[in-house]
């Protein structure tokens, strides 16, 4: 078993990484057969009314990658200062302060789906079935908001395999599921959705009785002792990934609205499909920078500059190798992953595979932009990594979706994404220069 203490070389950088990487794609896979089952066994109407309410679902449940990054990064540091017992104890705190506000934000979302809907520009039968889906997705918003945080705190107890292993579960679980309510029973979207909040307890309960009982990991469950200055540190740290998630959703929305504008209910369906994708190629960039934080976070703490520096290096190195592979497979696989999605209508199929070839490009600048962000993050400066988040997923994004359509019409929304990445990369570079002498990396 790898520790966070030792020297990290390309190698054993990615054997401690694969298995973060490997849950976030599968997390990504199986999240994406909701969307292959509907559009193939229910109808593009459906699919698209789940394409439609996802962003603001996703808005509700992001307070797990709050909990989750910010949590791994405040108990990695304080494990390598060496106090395992307050590192245990703001674990055990953190779990049960996210539990609870998962609780309270499925109550939230039930109660204002509707209103929320309208607003976003949902009319008719797309509505309807959105509040349907949505309303049986909310009852495991706990356990997805749980799921999400120990997909990011296996790492810091040093058992990314187990996290992989959980993880395999729950998705094999909502994948079966999903072929056995929508495809055999024909139960549409319910059977869908339940699919989904089945699969989302197994992958939030399991690792609550393992870090309960007695085990091998750096953590473990004890009574917990309310620390208000680790829980805001905690927040603090993990504000980039909670303001990059609801800024994806609220730009998500975004979208659409222009979407329903310049190409109505089939825009929004393509934009469905790159989203699904989009998810699954991001996630390897996601799953790395997980499985690399608390590793540079211990090594922080232990006050290890020439590792840091090493990490650093080597960071960079990898994750431009995954962007190019990125958009090399983004571009050659983009008109068969439309085809998976949307064969059946071939006007649909002739928009969303246009859109990918453009969409693509942004695989090339996002991983950059996405270590930067977890970088700071991994080193306790949540101000910098939210800077990052914020203008990246929202500031850019809202900004390149008003002006571009204007200039281009449909593909200027397909390029908004990619300019925003682009000028986010640039503003993460001069962040990573000018916090180089303060951090020692």
């Amino acid at each position: 078993m790898i520790k966070l203490s030792e020297h990290f070389n390309f190698k054993k950088l990615l054997k401690f990484t694969l298995p973060s990487i490997i849950m976030l794609v599968f997390t990504s896979i199986y999240g994406v057969a909701d969307g292959f089952f509907v559009s193939n066994f229910v109808g593009k109407g459906a699919f698209t009314a789940v394409n439609f309410i996802m962003p603001y679902l996703m808005i509700l449940g992001c307070v797990g990658f709050l909990f989750g990054t910010g949590g791994s990064a405040l108990i990695a540091k304080i494990i390598g200062e060496g106090d395992r017992e307050r590192a245990n104890g703001i674990f055990s705190m953190i779990v049960c302060v996210s539990a609870v506000c998962g609780v309270v934000l499925a109550g939230v979302g039930t109660a204002t789906l509707r209103p929320v809907a309208h607003l976003m520009g949902g009319s008719g039968e797309m509505l309807e079935n959105a509040i349907a889906y949505g309303r049986i997705i909310l009852f495991a918003l706990p356990a997805y908001v749980l799921q999400y945080e120990f997909q990011c705190l296996f790492a810091t107890a040093e058992k990314t395999r187990l996290g992989l292993y959980v993880t395999v579960a729950a998705g094999l679980t909502n994948f079966a599921l999903d072929g056995m309510f929508v495809a055999w029973f024909k139960w549409g979207l319910t059977g869908a959705a339940a699919a989904t909040v089945i699969g989302q307890c197994v992958g939030g309960i399991i690792p609550i009785i393992y870090f309960a009982l007695p085990n091998s990991s750096l953590l473990r469950l004890t009574k917990p002792k309310f620390e208000g200055k680790s829980l805001v540190k905690t927040i603090t740290n993990g504000s980039s990934e909670l303001m990059s998630n609801i800024s994806m959703s609220l730009v998500s929305m975004i979208y659409n609205l222009q979407l329903l504008k310049f190409a109505g209910e089939d825009g929004v369906a393509a934009y469905g499909v790159l989203m699904y994708v989009n998810f699954v190629f991001q996630a390897i960039f996601i799953g790395y920078t997980v499985g690399v934080a608390p590793i540079v976070s211990y090594h922080y703490g232990a006050g290890n500059s020439n590792e840091l520096k090493s990490l650093n290096k080597k960071n960079l190195i990898l994750i431009a190798v995954f962007s190019v592979l990125m958009f090399a497979l983004a571009e050659l696989l983009g008109g068969q992953i439309a085809k998976i999605f949307v064969g059946y209508d071939s006007n649909l199929y002739e928009m969303t595979a246009q859109a990918f070839m453009i969409f693509s490009v942004l695989f090339l600048f996002s991983g950059f932009n996405i270590l930067g962000s977890s970088f700071f993050t991994a080193l306790n400066n949540g101000l910098i990594s939210a800077a990052i988040s914020f203008l990246r997923t929202l500031i850019f994004q809202i900004g390149a979706v008003f002006i571009l359509p204007m200039i281009w019409g449909l593909d200027g929304i397909w390029w908004s994404t990619v300019c925003a990445e682009v000028m986010a990369a640039a503003v993460t570079a001069i962040f990573l220069i000018a916090m180089r002498k303060k951090y020692n990396y």
